[in-house]
């Protein structure tokens, strides 16, 4: 599941955007250049199935969707801030070496 999922810069944009409070699918396509309707909608079934997000719907007119992240699915990202916290100290070192 990490590997699927840190190793797909898709997925990596998505929960950002969701993160960043861009839930609806057609706002998270116009705020990335180069994010088609179809990747998108691929890396959300994909962040459903391992229950990263969850799906809302709203029975308004025009139909309205909005997507979350679960409990389970703030863990993992609490997990992605710590491997960004690394690397951040690991260019700091290198940085200072130069």
């Amino acid at each position: 599941m990490v590997e699927d999922i840190v190793g797909c810069k898709w997925s990596l944009t998505v929960l950002a955007l969701v993160r960043r409070g861009v839930n609806r699918p057609g706002a998270m396509e116009h705020a990335v250049p180069g994010l088609s309707a179809k990747v998108l909608n691929e890396r959300l079934r994909k962040l459903q199935r391992f229950e990263i997000l969850e799906k809302r719907s709203y029975p308004e007119i025009p139909p309205r969707v909005e997507y979350h992240l679960t409990e389970f699915g703030r863990r993992f990202t609490a997990i992605l801030d710590s491997i960004d916290e690394l690397e951040r100290e690991f260019q700091e070192r290198l940085a200072r070496r130069n």
